[in-house]
C-alpha cells in the first residue's frame, strides 16, 4: 500500500509539473456597481423593412426564401403588371412618334428656308415635337422609378422586379404566389443587419443612477455580449412596473432570435478599487469559492539538490574501491534483506512526501464584472492560478480519493 501511495503522489506531482498553469498576481481593480436584470431581444420599428409594390399586379415569383440573407439592391420578387406593360408600350410608341416628328420638323424647316412653307407650319411641327418629347421624358422618369431601364427597352414588358433597399435577413414572405398585389401593399419583410436591441427592465430605485452610455452585458447562447444603453424610456412597463432601458448590440451576433428572454447585468457608477482575480481563477470546492495558489517549494528544491549531491558522492565513493561491500549488500538484498529494503523504501517515502505544489484558499466574492472578481481572503501581490483551476481541482480530488483508499 505504501508503494501505491508513493506512485499516486509521484503521478500527481509529475502531472502538475508537466502542465503549464498560468500564474498571476492579485491586483487592485476598479469595479462599477452592477445589478442583474431580466431582458429581451427586440428590434425597433425602423429596423424592419417592408418591401412594397409601386404598381398593382400579379405576384409571379420569389427570388428569396425566409431566413435568407440579402444584400442591398438584390432582386427579391417578380410582379407582372398591366400598368407596366402599358407604360413600356407607350414609351416605345412615343419614341417612334418622336423620330417621325423630328423628320417632319426637319423637312418643314428646309421648306421654310426655301420659302415653300409658312412660319406657322414650322411652329406647329415644333409644338408637336416638344409635346411628344415631354411625354417621353415623363414616362422615362416613371419607368426609372420602377427600376426599369427605359433606354434598354426594345419591346413592351409587363415584368416589374422588386429589389431590397438595404442588407438584412428575410423574415417573412407576406403574399402567396400567384396572388394579386395592390399598390403599396407589403410583399416581403426584411430585418436589417445588426439592428438588434436589448430591452432590459430596471428597478425604480436605480432609475436615476443608470445613464445613457452605461454598459449592459447579456448572456446569450453561452456567450457574453456587451451592449451600451442608448435610451431610457419615460414610461414604466405596466406589467413589471420597472423602467425600460434599451441598449444597442454593437457586435455581430449569429442567430440572434427576436423576442428571446435572457439575463443581463447593468454596470454603472464607480466604486473604490478592490483586490481582484480573474474570473477563470475561481473554483467551487466543498460548497465554497476557492482560488488555487502555489505553495513555497524552495526548501524542497534545496533538499532535493542536497540529496542528489550526496547520492553522487556515494556513487563516486563506491566506484573508487568498495565493489566488494556493494556486492555483499546486493547479495543480501537478493536473499531477502527485508530490513535493508524497508529502510530504503522509508527513505524514498520521506523524500517524496513533500508539500503539494498548489493549495487552495477560500475567498468571499465582493463584486465582479465580465472579466474580474473582487475577492476577500487574498493579499495584494499574492500569486494565484489564473486559469485551468478545474485541472488543479481534479488532481486534488484524485489525490484525496487515493488517500481515502489507503
Amino acid at each position: 500500500m505504501n508503494k501505491l501511495l508513493l506512485a499516486l503522489t509521484l503521478a500527481l506531482t509529475t502531472t502538475l509539473g508537466a502542465t503549464e498553469l498560468p500564474i498571476e498576481k492579485v491586483q487592485l481593480h476598479s469595479f462599477n456597481k452592477s445589478v442583474a436584470l431580466n431582458a429581451q431581444v427586440i428590434q425597433l420599428s425602423n429596423a424592419r423593412q417592408s418591401i412594397t409594390s409601386l404598381v398593382a399586379g400579379h405576384l409571379e415569383k420569389y427570388y428569396v426564401k425566409p431566413a435568407q440573407r440579402v444584400k442591398e439592391g438584390q432582386r427579391v420578387a417578380l410582379i407582372e403588371s398591366i400598368v407596366v406593360s402599358k407604360m413600356s408600350a407607350e414609351y416605345l410608341s412615343l419614341k417612334k412618334q418622336l423620330n417621325a416628328t423630328d423628320k417632319n420638323y426637319n423637312a418643314t424647316k428646309n421648306l421654310y428656308a426655301k420659302g415653300m412653307t409658312s412660319m406657322q407650319e414650322l411652329n406647329n411641327q415644333e409644338i408637336k415635337r416638344s409635346q411628344i418629347n415631354a411625354q417621353l421624358t415623363a414616362l422615362k422618369s416613371q419607368l426609372d422609378t420602377l427600376g426599369i431601364n427605359a433606354s434598354k427597352l426594345t419591346k413592351a414588358t409587363a415584368n416589374f422586379v422588386l429589389y431590397a433597399h438595404s442588407s438584412g435577413t428575410v423574415s417573412a414572405l407576406m403574399k402567396p404566389l400567384h396572388s394579386s398585389v395592390s399598390v403599396s401593399e407589403p410583399v416581403i419583410s426584411i430585418v436589417k443587419n445588426q439592428a438588434y436591441y436589448i430591452k432590459s427592465f430596471l428597478p425604480l430605485e436605480y432609475a436615476t443612477k443608470v445613464k445613457v452610455g452605461d454598459k449592459i452585458v447579456v448572456e446569450y447562447a453561452g456567450k457574453n455580449i456587451v451592449t451600451h444603453i442608448t435610451q431610457i424610456l419615460p414610461n414604466v412597463d405596466e406589467v413589471s412596473q420597472r423602467v425600460v432601458v434599451l441598449s444597442s448590440v454593437d457586435e455581430k451576433v449569429e442567430n440572434f432570435f427576436i423576442n428571446t428572454y435572457l439575463k443581463s447585468t447593468v454596470y454603472f457608477g464607480n466604486s473604490a478599487p478592490l483586490l481582484a482575480v480573474k474570473k477563470s481563477a475561481l473554483s467551487f470546492f466543498n460548497n465554497e469559492w476557492v482560488v488555487f495558489v502555489p505553495t513555497m517549494e524552495e526548501e524542497h528544491h534545496e533538499e532535493g539538490a542536497e540529496h542528489d549531491a550526496n547520492k553522487k558522492e556515494e556513487h563516486e565513493h563506491e566506484e573508487a574501491g568498495h565493489q566488494g561491500e556493494l556486492s555483499k549488500a546486493q547479495e543480501r538484498d537478493h536473499l531477502g534483506g527485508d530490513e535493508h529494503g524497508d529502510h530504503e523504501e522509508g527513505e524514498g517515502e520521506h523524500h517524496e512526501e513533500h508539500e503539494a505544489p498548489y493549495s487552495l484558499k477560500v475567498v468571499k466574492i465582493l463584486s465582479q464584472d465580465e472579466d474580474f472578481v473582487a475577492v476577500e481572503g487574498l493579499d495584494e501581490g499574492e500569486e494565484y492560478v489564473s486559469d485551468k483551476s478545474y485541472y488543479v481541482k481534479s488532481l486534488i480530488l484524485k489525490g484525496a480519493l487515493g488517500e481515502h483508499g489507503h
